[in-house]
């Protein structure tokens, strides 16, 4: 088993790990958009709590969310690991080199970009995942059952709570350019280089990078100039 744990922890598996890991959180994004857009169906948000009721209790997803986050755990302490190697491979950094220019800041930061990610991330479950999860919230009536509100939750951060919708677009924006870079790197990193299907890749990449973060940023802009509470 040494084998296993000395690629793992090379440079080269890191990086593996960094972008399968980031293909799965992308994916993760995409469902997790799909299942939101239910916010705007106009019942008074009987689909989306029917649709988070089946999110939070259906044994598949259960397992499938611990999956996630040790996708995110990994995602996070692999990047962590990386950011220090390279900061240690170039400790005077890059105020004495020459600035690449097809090289954008975000690209350079990513770091830096994924670590304000990652605290909207934990603003984020604060506000939504724990509360539904572990405190008590009102109930609606769907077809003669109770079902926690969940909607009215989201109907009410993002109406009442200004900061957290400036907190969460500014988080987009980062998000967008994560994806940008993250999305094209990880094919490199698993071989898929090839100057035939590069630019394809590139453009789905900047297609994801933009369509899932102004996806996202409906629901604060809905919620805080066209929906009352």
């Amino acid at each position: 088993m040494s084998w296993i744990t000395n690629t793992l922890t090379s440079t080269l598996g890191r990086k593996l790990s960094m972008s399968l890991t980031g293909l799965f959180l992308v994916s993760f994004l995409i469902v997790h958009l799909s299942g939101n857009f239910l916010l705007y169906k106009g019942d008074g948000g009987q689909a989306f709590n029917l649709y988070s009721n089946f999110m939070s209790t259906n044994g598949l997803i259960r397992v499938l969310e611990i999956g996630l986050l040790l996708g995110f755990g990994i995602h996070i302490w692999t990047a962590s690991i990386l950011t220090r190697m390279n900061s240690a491979a170039r400790p005077i950094g890059y105020a004495v080199q020459k600035t690449n220019e097809k090289v954008s800041w975000f690209s350079r930061n990513m770091g830096l970009s994924g670590s304000i990610v990652l605290f909207f991330l934990i603003v984020h479950l604060i506000n939504f995942w724990f509360p539904y999860h572990y405190q008590e919230m009102p109930m609606l009536d769907i077809e003669g059952k109770p079902y926690k509100d969940m909607y009215g939750l989201v109907a009410r951060i993002f109406h009442d709570e200004w900061w957290y919708s400036v907190l969460y677009l500014l988080a987009l924006v980062l998000l967008g350019f994560h994806l940008q870079h993250g999305f094209a790197s990880a094919f490199r990193t698993l071989g898929l280089d090839h100057k035939k299907y590069n630019s394809i890749i590139e453009g789905i990449g900047n297609i994801i990078s933009i369509i899932l973060p102004l996806g996202f940023a409906t629901m604060p802009v809905y919620f805080w100039f066209f929906h009352t509470v």
